[in-house]
């Protein structure tokens, strides 16, 4: 066999592969077999037709196709591979050329891998926000905390802010029930904003006993999106009695004797969540400033079918959340121009970083321990809300595993471009990343060699970003229901 590549585009190769006919023995062999056992020839048995009888009977065209169909598959990878290519979507093949006895020839056009010259990242410096942790960010999550604890007390005085109200809903259309639109004795806290668009207007103010009617739009349902006329009737108003910040609260609601040591705990796990912030900030100004270092052509075919995917994922995530992309866009204060933009820069900046990396992965020799890879198929479970066990079988029986690999590989990639990069905070610190643990806390390489590095726990999930909109319909999902 015989193949040679014509570079149609940085991203788009043909190949043309001239196969003799002897090369096609086997599965010539397997077609005359395969049809011999199809037919019925008076005075042979079923599958001991001799070729010669079949091409009369069937004809050699048949054969010929038959045989054509399964070397076809096998050609075409072993050219691939003999020139190195690999291919980014299914083929275009073309049979250019067959003669019988003599000659069989085909070409293939296909998305390949572009060809990346890795720019130098041995003097990568970027800069990212401190690490402040104000009294008021203390004081913040203190005061949630007393809200775990809250007890509720009936008051006879009209709705505010913060109050737990019970309340009936209905909601009409041109006076009309509207079906699935009428709950009783729903449980709302005043000021939240997690229900409809007018609610706490129409509440606040209002007694006990008292009703009042407002118009907003569903947020699902078939009439997702439509106007109609809600009436909300208030049946009880009840006030938060929050526990006094004392040494007593602190033993109640935590491990800790006093207040002083409960906000000192507070202060060093905000501490530490803002230095996981500032690790994926600089992980992502270190992939932003190779990127923007690298030539990396895209196939756009590839994209355009990127694009439909996340479109997609996204729309279904918002018909879980009980929202038209319209609402969504309303609610971020995009036009749909602007969400085509920026979704498409990120599909481009994923596929994009995906190349960089594979590239730099092969460049450093970088492989991938079956720890490493339990433990992201752990992690990745986790993430999706999954039991590990049936995660990992779906997986497996998915043939999805050497995506895991491929994933954890670049994300080893990037760890070490991150850790040998120079990260300093806006006040001019060195951010130490090198030896920074998953849960926040800074190792002392020295006590504690084995556990230390975790940079690559940190800068892991950056191998392909998290669509917004997906993170964005999540959430509303969550409060909707």
């Amino acid at each position: 066999m015989k193949s040679a590549v014509e570079t149609l585009s940085p991203t788009r190769a043909k190949i043309t592969v001239e196969v003799p006919f002897e090369e096609l023995k086997p599965s010539l062999d397997a077609a005359y077999q395969a049809i011999a056992k199809q037919i019925n020839i008076p005075g042979f048995r079923k599958g001991k037709v001799p070729p010669p009888v079949i091409d009369r009977q069937v004809g050699r065209g048949a054969v010929l196709d038959e045989a054509i169909n399964d070397a076809l598959p096998k050609l075409y990878v072993q050219a691939l591979q003999e020139n190195d290519l690999q291919p980014l979507a299914q083929p275009e093949i073309d049979v250019t050329k067959l003669e019988d006895n003599s000659l069989f020839e085909f070409t293939a056009e296909v998305d390949v891998r572009p060809t990346i010259e890795v720019p130098s990242y041995d003097a990568i410096s970027v800069q990212v926000d401190d690490v402040t942790v104000s009294d008021d960010d203390v004081d913040e999550q203190v005061e949630s905390l007393r809200e775990r604890f809250a007890t509720l007390k009936d008051v006879d005085r009209p709705a505010q802010d913060g109050d737990v109200t019970t309340i009936d809903l209905k909601a009409t259309r041109d006076g009309e029930a509207v079906e699935g639109g009428e709950v009783s004795g729903y449980s709302y806290k005043l000021g939240s904003g997690e229900m409809l668009d007018g609610i706490d207007e129409a509440l606040r103010g209002l007694s006990a006993g008292e009703e009042k009617t407002f118009t907003s739009s569903l947020l699902g349902g078939d009439l997702s999106g439509e106007e109609v006329e809600v009436n909300v009737k208030l049946s009880a108003v009840k006030e938060q009695e929050l526990p006094e910040l004392d040494d007593d609260f602190a033993q109640t609601a935590s491990e800790f004797d006093t207040v002083a040591e409960l906000r000192d705990d507070v202060a060093t796990r905000l501490e530490r969540g803002k230095r996981l912030e500032q690790a994926a900030a600089a992980r992502d100004a270190v992939l932003e400033q190779l990127l923007d270092a690298a030539e990396i052509p895209l196939p756009e075919s590839v994209v355009a079918e990127e694009l439909a995917g996340r479109r997609q994922e996204i729309e279904q995530q918002l018909v879980y959340a009980g929202m038209t992309m319209e609402q969504y866009l309303d609610n971020e204060k995009q036009t749909v121009d602007e969400f085509e933009a920026e979704l498409e820069k990120r599909v481009r900046d994923a596929m994009a970083s995906q190349f960089l990396l594979d590239e730099i992965a092969k460049a450093e020799e970088i492989g991938v321990e079956q720890d490493e890879l339990s433990a992201h198929l752990m992690r990745r479970a986790q993430q999706s809300g999954q039991n590990p066990d049936e995660f990992i079988k779906h997986m497996v029986e998915h043939n999805h595993i050497p995506e895991m690999v491929a994933e954890v590989v670049r994300g080893k990639a990037l760890a070490r471009i991150v850790e040998g990069a120079t990260v300093t905070d806006e006040s001019g610190n060195t951010v130490d990343l090198k030896n920074l643990r998953p849960d926040g806390s800074i190792g002392d390489p020295d006590a504690d060699a084995e556990a230390a590095p975790t940079a690559a726990d940190v800068v892991e999930a950056a191998t392909e970003p998290v669509d917004s909109a997906d993170e964005d319909a999540e959430e509303t999902s969550a409060t909707q229901s």
